[in-house]
């Protein structure tokens, strides 16, 4: 029997997390807390559960790859550079301050000035995860505080490259001002190595592994970019979560960076869950028991000061006093990055044993609070402004352009012909749309065209949550894959109640699942056709059209309630006989060797030679009724004929192989 003790510490570490996770869920706080509180019960101690930290650390470690590159894919640099006013500026005074006044601090208790600057750097790092988390979830992303809490947050991931390099500074990784500035220079090459070859070969790379058309292909080759960048800045004595967060923000300029992340998502959850735990476990329960003044007064203290220092950016930022209170609840706990930091400090020597766990049972303690801190920051803020006598009511939110486009809209999936038109007709009528598509070249031409379009699989949630599926009206589904339009079906109305969803499938079969999948109208492209075709046929002989309007509405009504009932419905093509025509139809298949091969509608001269009209030409699904004059008959068309029987069979000729000769 195969002894394997990190699947058997998984099995038990993924299998706590479960009930957790969920009571966190229905608490409504992060299930970055479940993970938290799952490793601190099974951690060494604790209850002693897991026995091979040292391997889940490791596991732990690609959490961290994963986790990074993913917020680098939701950052993108175009987005950096539209908040760089906000973000510098706020990001410095609030980094700057909750460093300068940590160090002070540190220094006043004895600490030497190197540690001293360490712990105000790990101290100055809040976590994105749970404020992105808390503040989606309360819809807070866009308000006031939302905005500058989002840009000082950014500020904060950026801050991981000169932040590694100082604590290999402070930890004397080289020796004198030329060592300092050789490894500042080298990480500064590295990446400008990455950023600039990779915004130049990725998209171009991304461009060709989309056209092979293989979802799988396009999910390895996007991991390869984030542990390739991860492995090569680790190289150069770099982290690795700072490459994977570079090739991020790479990926995320080019049209495929949504898909990119879609792809990543579920790996990054999976991982950086364990990475969670993982921090959990390293949590010494004894010491917290043995020192809780200590680790309250800790903690109480590092949130007063990240509340002050926040508070502080906000208000240099000519905010309300009532915006910068909320914004410096929301930045109050200590992030994942600075988790990263600590470790890499650990192998300088810089930080370790009791003071570890001091920084670790605080900075824990701070996460878990985060959720209760953002809940009543708005109250808190309310009760100071009233109490000093300063005005509230600055944190309506304040939707953007882009957002306003977004909402009330309507999402197309795919952009082929139907795609196309329904397009024109919405841009016509002012309805906002956004279009979705997965051929990489189609992207690109919709885009030159102007077209609010996106790469990305509608059949990931998380694409549709970011074409904003909650507030659309309608989602059409035009994409000629029958097993994808009824996995987006499926997903679409999970993830809505209230959107309708509109498909244009290929065949008649597959409407009755893909309604009872969810959707609200199924057009059969295969029996609409065949309305259009009889509609044709009626108005060659002279069928009134209100006549062939109730006709039309009277089959479809037939087909659609036989659709639910499961049943194959009894219309045809050759149901004409109650309106007094007969043997007016005749479907043939274009054979090889045929006279019409090769052949135009209209060089035919069928009308004139035998008396019969070509009503329509079917071809892989497509149906031409006034063909191009480019277009030619190939074998295997289907032709839809009308005339009197005479005619019929004198037309059918052109389209039958002639019998071989004796």
């Amino acid at each position: 029997m195969h002894d394997l003790p990190l699947l058997r510490d998984l099995v038990i570490l993924v299998g706590i997390a479960i009930p957790v996770v969920i009571a966190a869920h229905r608490l409504r706080i992060p299930s970055i807390v479940g993970f938290l509180v799952t490793g601190i019960a099974i951690g060494p101690n604790a209850l002693g559960l897991v026995r091979e930290t040292e391997a889940v650390a490791g596991l732990a470690e690609i959490g961290v790859v994963l986790l990074l590159f993913a917020i680098g894919l939701e950052l993108s640099l175009a987005r950096v550079m539209r908040m760089r006013e906000t973000m510098l500026r706020g990001g410095l005074l609030q980094v700057g301050s909750t460093v300068i006044l940590a160090a002070l601090i540190a220094v006043a208790f004895g600490a030497p000035l190197p540690r001293a600057i360490l712990y105000g750097a790990l101290v100055a790092l809040s976590s994105t995860a749970v404020v992105l988390k808390v503040y989606a979830d309360r819809g807070a992303l866009d308000t006031p505080h939302g905005r500058i809490v989002v840009a000082v947050l950014l500020f904060q991931d950026l801050c991981i490259v000169p932040l590694v390099v100082l604590v290999r500074i402070l930890g004397g990784a080289g020796s004198g001002p030329w060592s300092a500035i050789r490894d500042i220079g080298l990480s500064l090459a590295v990446v400008a190595a990455l950023v600039v070859g990779g915004r130049a070969a990725v998209p171009w790379m991304l461009q060709r592994v989309v056209g092979v058309k293989n979802r799988e292909l396009f999910t390895v080759v996007v991991v390869f970019f984030c542990l390739g960048a991860a492995y090569l800045t680790a190289s150069f004595g770099l982290s690795l979560a700072l490459g994977a967060f570079l090739a991020g923000l790479v990926v995320s300029e080019s049209e495929f960076g949504l898909q990119a992340l879609s792809d990543v998502l579920p790996f990054r959850d999976a991982f950086s869950g364990i990475f969670f735990t993982s921090v959990g476990m390293l949590l010494d329960v004894r010491f917290v028991l043995g020192h809780p003044v200590t680790v309250l007064a800790l903690a109480g203290g590092v949130i007063t000061l990240k509340v002050a220092a926040g508070a502080f950016a906000t208000g240099m930022l000519r905010r309300s006093l009532q915006v910068s209170i909320v914004a410096g609840l929301g930045l109050a706990q200590i992030g994942e990055f600075s988790f990263v930091l600590a470790t890499v400090a650990a192998t300088y020597g810089l930080i370790g044993g009791d003071t570890y766990q001091a920084f670790l049972s605080a900075s824990v303690a701070s996460l878990l609070l985060a959720p209760l801190l953002i809940a009543t920051a708005r109250p808190v803020a309310d009760g100071v402004c009233r109490l000093i006598g300063k005005p509230t009511g600055d944190l309506a939110a304040a939707g953007g352009a882009d957002a306003a486009q977004l909402t009330d809209h309507v999402i197309i999936v795919g952009y082929g012909v139907s795609g196309r038109h329904l397009a024109r007709v919405l841009d016509g009528a002012g309805i906002p749309y956004v279009i979705l598509e997965q051929n990489g070249q189609v992207v690109q031409r919709a885009r030159r065209d102007l077209q609010p379009i996106l790469f990305g699989d509608a059949t990931r949630p998380e694409v549709l949550h970011r074409v904003h599926l909650e507030r659309a009206r309608v989602i059409v589904f035009a994409i000629s894959s029958a097993a994808d339009e009824l996995r987006g079906v499926a997903v679409a109305r999970a993830h809505s109640r209230r959107v309708r969803i509109v498909v244009r499938t290929q065949f008649v079969a597959a409407a009755g699942e893909l309604e009872r999948a969810g959707a609200d109208e199924v057009i059969a492209q295969e029996f609409e056709t065949s309305l259009e075709i009889f509609a044709r046929v009626l108005h060659h002989y002279d069928i009134p059209s209100n006549t062939i309007e109730r006709e039309i509405h009277a089959a479809r009504t037939e087909h659609y309630g036989v659709v639910r009932g499961r049943a194959e419905p009894s219309f045809q093509l050759d149901a004409l006989a109650h309106l007094g025509v007969h043997r007016a139809l005749d479907i043939l298949e274009v054979e090889p060797g045929a006279r019409a091969v090769g052949g135009h509608p209209a060089t035919l001269q069928l009308r004139r030679e035998t008396g019969a009209t070509v009503v329509a030409i079917i071809r892989q699904g497509q149906a031409y009724y006034a063909p191009e004059p480019a277009f030619r008959f190939a074998p295997g068309d289907t032709v839809v004929l009308v005339g009197d029987a005479d005619a019929l069979a004198l037309a059918r000729t052109a389209f039958v192989a002639p019998a071989p000769g004796p």
